[in-house]
């Protein structure tokens, strides 16, 4: 079973990926997401993220978005629509 939680932080916003989630997959995506090319969240969130950092293994994976007044509820939306957990 895939899974993605969604914890705001002072900095920005913590996502831990579990089950069978693949760190590539999920650095492709993040790639995708710094290069302008997914639409996954609104502009005004994006612009919002100063850096993404990706840490853990397959099966175990933290995202960290840092930025100030990211909105953790746009990310949650966004996250539970990606084919990475779907």
């Amino acid at each position: 079973m895939k899974k993605a939680n969604v914890e705001a932080q002072k900095d920005g916003v913590k996502i831990t990926f579990s089950g069978a989630i693949e760190k590539k997959n999920v650095l492709e995506m993040v790639e995708r997401c710094q290069s302008g090319k997914c639409e996954c969240m609104i502009k005004e969130t994006k612009e919002k993220i100063k850096d993404m950092q990706v840490s853990g293994e397959d099966g175990n994976i933290e995202l960290m978005l840092h930025g100030d007044g990211i909105d953790s509820s746009e990310v949650e939306k966004a996250i539970s629509n990606s084919p990475l957990v779907k």
